[in-house]
């Protein structure tokens, strides 16, 4: 059973739409620039999206799944002008806040889609599509019966690596010590994905300090980040 058959058994989301408002500020940039830069999952066209055509360009493209209010992903796309960035968000609030961003530092390298990313990935993505795929703090369900609805799974992992170009790299990073162990074991378990680093990869200075890191920092969690490399398979 492949990566693509395993997701749909297991009915994995990347995140859970909750209702959030949008600010006066977020549905102005909304209806100005939605058009251009974003789509709905049902705004998007049945098949493998074309990432060149909806960039305006050919270039190294990363998905952020779940990229919240936005603004690291923003400081990312400042920081790396040559990378096309995806950032994947159910709340319409926190991607409106990305359009800000974007407005705001008059970014021609985001686009932003409104749906779940392991949907995407799976119906919309080409395999080898992605040079990169970065899950920073994602939901953690910490209540033990609720661990089945966490994101990193095998077979989620196996979807992401599918979709990864030989050298493209998953970066991880969580505050919660068990979900990180977690995370650690499945991508290890993961034949395509090479760990950068003997276990934990130390804190890039590049990745931005989000609210959520900032929180677990005030309340004394440690944050945990997981570097791997998309290898190639002998015989693949």
């Amino acid at each position: 059973m492949g990566a693509t058959d395993q997701v749909r058994q297991v009915g994995v989301f990347s995140t859970v739409r909750r209702s959030v408002r949008m600010t006066a500020g977020q549905q102005r940039v909304w209806r100005s620039h939605w058009a251009e830069l974003g789509r709905t999952q049902e705004e998007l066209p049945a098949g493998t999206i074309d990432l060149a055509e909806w960039f305006g360009r050919d270039a190294p493209t990363v998905l952020e799944i779940g990229s919240g209010m936005g603004e690291a992903t923003a400081q990312l796309a400042v920081a790396a002008p040559e990378v096309n960035h995806v950032a994947a968000e159910v709340y319409p609030a926190g991607l409106g806040q990305l359009i800000l961003w974007v407005e705001k530092y008059d970014l021609d390298n985001v686009r932003l889609l409104q749906g779940d990313a392991v949907d995407f990935l799976r119906d919309h993505v080409a395999p080898g599509g992605l040079s990169g795929v970065r899950i920073y703090f994602p939901d953690p369900w910490p209540k033990k019966r609720h661990h089945k609805r966490r994101l990193v799974t095998p077979p989620v992992v196996k979807l992401v690596a599918s979709r990864l170009q030989p050298g493209g790299t998953l970066h991880l990073a969580t505050d919660w010590q068990d979900y990180a162990e977690r995370m650690l074991e499945v991508c290890e378990a993961e034949p395509a994905l090479l760990n950068s680093y003997d276990g934990w990869a130390p804190r890039p200075e590049w990745r931005p300090v989000t609210k959520f890191e900032s929180r677990a920092q005030a309340e004394g969690r440690d944050v945990r980040d997981l570097l791997y490399t998309k290898v190639t398979l002998t015989g693949s």
